[in-house]
């Protein structure tokens, strides 16, 4: 069941042109920006996006502005947070995701509020990722910090299966909503 409902809605993700991912990720960016944990958090961590994801590209250069802003670096089946100054020295690395040539570390504790991607969220705050477990390893290590998926709306479904390993995130803002997840 995992698996068909991650290809179904990949499948929808991949479907969408290209202009109606930049209007409703602008739509998220703007739900994202009024909530008071992102207006409160010293230092964000973004996902990169790519392909048909919710484009975060704008909303990392916006935060730059005035907050630090971390990504994710793999190294070794695992990602290092880094800092980046400039959006526009990040480079293709693994599976072609934007990320620094070098990471610049930062403690995990100083990281108070994580962007989370996914292909799939249910209103518990599991997800569906892409299957390598990159993301439930690095929550594990920042278990303080706030979790907020972004998500188009139909990639949010009422329940999922969970695993054990798995790491629910706290919320998730669509384009039309921001759901609070149940615990």
């Amino acid at each position: 069941m995992k698996n068909q409902l991650k290809e179904l809605i990949l499948e929808k993700r991949n479907s969408l042109p290209k202009q109606e991912i930049i209007e409703k990720s602008r739509k998220i960016k703007g739900n994202l920006s009024n909530l008071d944990y992102y207006k409160k958090s010293k230092t964000i961590m973004f996902f990169v996006s790519f392909n048909s994801e919710v484009d975060t590209h704008d909303m990392i250069r916006d935060a730059l502005k005035n907050k630090p802003v971390v990504v994710p670096k793999v190294a070794h089946h695992e990602i290092e947070p880094s800092l980046i100054i400039d959006f526009d020295n990040l480079i293709p690395g693994k599976f072609g995701v934007l990320e620094p040539i070098e990471t610049m570390k930062i403690a995990y504790k100083n990281i108070n509020l994580v962007l989370v991607p996914g292909i799939v969220f249910d209103k518990e705050g599991h997800r569906i990722g892409y299957g390598f477990g990159y993301y439930d390893k690095f929550l594990k290590k920042v278990p303080k910090a706030i979790k907020i998926g972004l998500a188009f709306d139909f990639q949010v479904v009422d329940k999922i299966p969970r695993e054990m390993h798995d790491v629910p995130v706290d919320m998730v803002v669509s384009e039309k909503r921001v759901v609070e997840c149940i615990k």
